[in-house]
């Protein structure tokens, strides 16, 4: 119960009594105070590009910024040629064809469509398979529509991928939804083909949609795969992109959600009621971003590729292991025997000023680990080697 200013009582709504406020909206804060007391923190823990966007995403936003009607309201399905974008974009990178009439929505970044894809097809009471480690948005999202999450285990030993006999041992009779998230965050597991059919296979088995949340398929992987290219996929998945990571363009707020017709109708159903579409500048800006070579991708991981190095040095001296073969923007690692994530990160924070995300936040099964962002300048992760002398693990 709330007391607002003039001594009413507002009584919170019952879907927020099982929601946290994000780690990272809480945690935050507490490095600005630590900052604002002098600290020097250096921030491995978040995931936001650093670098900047190709040039002519910048030229087509401040060309566009200056032009009749930029300014107005935009269509609420995003303009043509941002659709026959991604639409050529899937074509090239993952050999997947798309109607971009009506298999492809924009979104203003792809977290904004977890909210609406769960709430344009969970009821209360629905049943949601959720991995274990994940996305904490996955499970917020819903619990803020009262379903029943069920969580399925990824494990070291299982290469961070589903096991669907396992999962069938649950109790699946109400679950609507699948999440899959490949390349996975925060372990960096890639799926293979093999493991998209598999799971295609279990959803059309037991009548569940999948939902894959791709966003990480060009940072350090060779192989980008879109589990759309599998065969029957479009029958029971739909995918979520985003520009953010691949582009660097994580403040833009772009994303997108592909897939069947008819699921797309519905998620514009929600969608159209909450927002009044893109700006259009950002909309041009994303054209030219999805238009790049792969040459683009290219220069950028000789960037990461410097990093992850430097990070791998950083997680030998903590007496942590790591899988050199992880995609994505991330180092996942293994702490030394007997340690605690979440204690363990904020002992670095508060010894060496240096903010690394625990793996509990991701679920029970990232108890042991921590991951480190690669959206840190080489300078400043030679800092880090140089703080981290001396540290017990």
């Amino acid at each position: 119960m709330n007391r607002l200013k003039g001594g009413i009582m507002i009584q919170k709504a019952e879907r927020l009594s099982n929601v946290k406020e994000y780690y990272f909206s809480k945690k935050l804060r507490e490095v600005a105070a630590l900052r604002k007391e002098g600290k020097q923190i250096i921030n491995m823990a978040i995931g936001s590009p650093d670098l900047p966007p190709p040039n002519a995403v910048i030229k087509a936003l401040t060309e566009t910024a200056n032009t009749k009607g930029a300014h107005q309201y935009q269509s609420y399905q995003g303009i043509p040629e941002l659709r026959e974008a991604i639409a050529n974009f899937y074509l090239k990178h993952y050999h997947v064809t798309l109607d971009s009439n009506q298999e492809i929505l924009p979104l203003m970044g792809s977290k904004e469509g977890i909210m609406h894809i769960s709430m344009a097809f969970l009821n209360k009471g629905d049943s949601v398979l959720i991995p274990d480690p994940g996305y904490p948005s996955y499970a917020s999202v819903s619990k803020l529509m009262q379903a029943n999450i069920i969580t399925y285990d990824l494990s070291e030993s299982n290469n961070w991928l589903p096991n669907y006999k396992e999962i069938e041992k649950q109790d699946l009779k109400g679950v609507k939804m699948m999440w899959l998230n490949y390349p996975h965050m925060p372990t960096g597991t890639n799926a293979t083909k093999e493991h998209f059919k598999e799971a295609v296979a279990f959803a059309k088995k037991h009548d569940i949609m999948l939902v894959n949340d791709n966003p990480y398929s060009f940072i350090l992987n060779d192989n980008p795969l879109s589990i759309l290219k599998t065969e029957g996929a479009q029958d029971v998945a739909i995918e979520l992109n985003s520009l953010s990571k691949s582009f660097n363009m994580a403040g833009w707020r772009v994303g997108m959600v592909v897939g069947k017709d008819e699921i797309i109708k519905s998620i514009l159903q929600v969608k159209s009621n909450m927002d009044s579409g893109m700006f259009l500048g950002i909309q041009k800006g994303a054209v030219e971003a999805l238009n790049c070579s792969k040459e683009w991708f290219k220069e950028l991981n000789k960037t990461y590729i410097k990093r992850r190095k430097i990070v791998w040095e950083i997680f030998d001296i903590l007496g942590c292991s790591y899988n050199k073969e992880s995609a994505g923007l991330f180092v996942w690692a293994k702490l030394p025997k007997g340690r605690s994530a979440m204690e363990y990160t904020d002992q670095l924070l508060k010894e060496k000023e240096v903010f690394m995300t625990p793996g509990s936040i991701f679920g029970k099964n990232g108890e042991d680990y921590i991951r480190a962002s690669l959206c840190v300048s080489e300078a400043d992760l030679d800092t880090v080697l140089q703080r981290l002398t001396g540290l017990k693990h």
